[in-house]
């Protein structure tokens, strides 16, 4: 079998180097390109099965390049791990909401990378279990409403985009209405992550989930020092 191609969008030279000989030494097939530009010109000749994706780049910028690729059917389903040095923490939301998958910010360490990695991949190549009977697709509480199967969440009678992991965020929170989840059960279950690190990324989604669903945390209720119920 074929091993996993990832495409490394990083101007940094050095970054770039170093994380391809990991992903090589580990069994990946890795391409780095300096621009967004040497990036769309590959990905016209062969897809790749994850992109890592740096921010700040010369002429287009990583968020532009995550958009367009959201954009595309061919193209908006492929795993985006953003890499990011910017500290401001919309600037990770806004990867977020655009639709990357996850976000490290530098210096990060290889095998965190190397674990974030596996997960991405692991999600998005195995087949989806066939839905089980008992299990409802259909949830209705506190005046917000998500289908599952449709991928659709009305919120108070209005309709509410939301990307991929935010939707998984609701749907794991609301079939465990009551009961208080940390934030580690948030990312095993949402992010498959097989780390135990300390990070933010479950706290931004919350943030951005609250502002799009209208919740001032009467719903999505934070447990000091645990997780995130829903009531």
């Amino acid at each position: 079998m074929q091993s996993k191609l990832i495409y490394i969008v990083e101007d940094d030279e050095n970054i770039r180097s170093m994380v391809q000989y990991a992903l090589t030494g580990n069994g990946y097939r890795a391409v780095g390109f300096e621009t967004g530009q040497e990036f769309f010109r590959q990905m016209e000749q062969e897809t790749p099965d994850l992109i890592l994706l740096d921010i700040m780049l010369p002429g287009e910028d990583g968020l532009s390049i995550l958009r367009r690729l959201r954009g595309q059917d061919t193209t908006a389903a492929i795993p985006v791990l953003m890499l990011t040095a910017k500290a401001e923490e919309m600037d990770k939301v806004r990867g977020l909401d655009l639709g990357a998958d996850d976000y490290m910010g530098k210096p990060f360490g290889i095998l965190e990378l190397l674990s974030r990695i596996r997960a991405l991949l692991r999600r998005t190549s195995r087949p989806s279990a066939a839905p089980e009977e008992t299990n409802p697709s259909v949830y209705e509480y506190g005046g917000i409403r998500v289908d599952k199967d449709q991928h659709e969440v009305i919120a108070f009678g209005e309709p509410v985009q939301l990307t991929k992991k935010e939707f998984g965020l609701l749907c794991t929170l609301m079939e465990n209405r009551g009961r208080v989840l940390t934030r580690e059960q948030l990312m095993s279950q949402v992010w498959e992550f097989e780390y135990s690190g300390e990070t933010r990324t479950v706290d931004i989604h919350i943030n951005t989930l609250r502002k799009k669903i209208g919740d001032d945390g009467t719903r999505i209720q934070t447990v000091r020092g645990v997780g995130y119920k829903f009531v």
